[in-house]
């Protein structure tokens, strides 16, 4: 407990409510999926081990989570995702060969893919019963009594410029209420049919604060929209959601929803909104994929100024 509070930073103790708590040092990163929206690329590789500049998607979403003061990692995985696996695993041959050759700064960053303190565990999801299924899989991990995160890893979550991530100021939130958050992003109003739109009653939170949640709506209209605030794939959640998810019947597309699971909960006990400072990347799609580049690229420290100049030199050809 004392290394997530050191990681997230210290806080006054007046805000610390008058309860029993427990900081979320968990997250689940559901990795099963077929990736379909990432076809041809995703066919024979992970969607998840795609690369970003010089390292898979999965590998920036376990460093947002360990930033956050997360410990332990639960990849919910397929038969078929073994490379996400072994990126995190150690390779004895390859870092013998590398420190052989004297190629000491490459074998360090492949040690600190994984900081020594941070454990990651896999567990199965045997059926594509959809992602309320898939974190439910966690489930003996995790157990009914303590708190974690959930991490959709189609989506990467720019840090940049802020002293500390979103995920956790929203773990932070969640350790003042002990109420479950749903990171939101603000949107286009125009654009709000291609998301889960959150309904706050109105009051919208300042971005790095929450609100309580009156409900989630699926893609509306743009005139019928309760707010423009997208859920963007990042969860703080007690673990009283995985007795609800038991029970909860499949919903869209014959799947266990989380959103359904979350509803429930809300209503038992309260789910609030955060609203997210940073930006996000959709690499679930294509062009989301290829924003994500442009960003990481060009502050890349080895290769960032060479990729200013790519791009500088393909914008003077239009």
């Amino acid at each position: 407990m004392t290394r997530a509070i050191a990681a997230r930073g210290e806080r006054d103790d007046d805000h610390i409510p008058d309860k029993d708590f427990t900081m979320i040092n968990k997250a689940v990163l559901p990795v099963a999926g077929f990736g379909t929206r990432c076809l041809p690329a995703s066919k024979a590789i992970p969607k998840e081990m795609i690369t970003i500049v010089d390292r898979p998607v999965i590998q920036y979403v376990v460093q947002e989570a360990v930033a956050a003061g997360i410990r332990d990692i639960v990849l919910v995985t397929h038969g078929s995702k073994g490379a996400i696996e072994n990126h995190f695993d150690k390779h004895f041959e390859l870092e013998a060969s590398l420190e052989a050759k004297g190629k000491h700064e490459l074998l360090e960053e492949l040690r600190s893919i994984v900081p020594g303190d941070v454990n990651i565990i896999s567990v199965r999801q045997s059926e594509p019963l959809g992602l309320g299924h898939a974190v439910l899989c966690a489930r003996p991990v995790i157990g009914d009594d303590q708190p974690f995160a959930v991490l959709l890893p189609d989506v990467l979550v720019d840090d940049d410029g802020l002293e500390r991530n979103d995920l956790a100021g929203m773990l932070d939130a969640f350790d003042r209420t002990g109420r479950a958050q749903l990171m939101v992003e603000e949107v286009p109003r125009e654009l709000v049919y291609k998301y889960g739109i959150v309904d706050t009653g109105g009051e919208i939170p300042a971005p790095g604060e929450s609100r309580p949640l009156s409900g989630v709506v699926e893609k509306p209209p743009v005139a019928q929209a309760p707010s423009n605030l997208a859920v963007i794939g990042r969860y703080a959640l007690p673990g009283s959601i995985f007795p609800l998810l038991a029970e909860t019947p499949p919903g869209a597309g014959n799947e266990i929803q989380l959103t359904d699971a979350i509803e429930t909960l809300r209503r038992q006990q309260g789910v609030d909104a955060w609203r997210m400072r940073g930006k996000t990347y959709d690499c679930g799609h294509q062009l989301g994929y290829l924003e994500a580049i442009l960003a990481y690229g060009r502050r890349h420290a080895r290769y960032g100024e060479g990729f200013r100049e790519l791009l500088a030199r393909y914008a003077g050809e239009e």
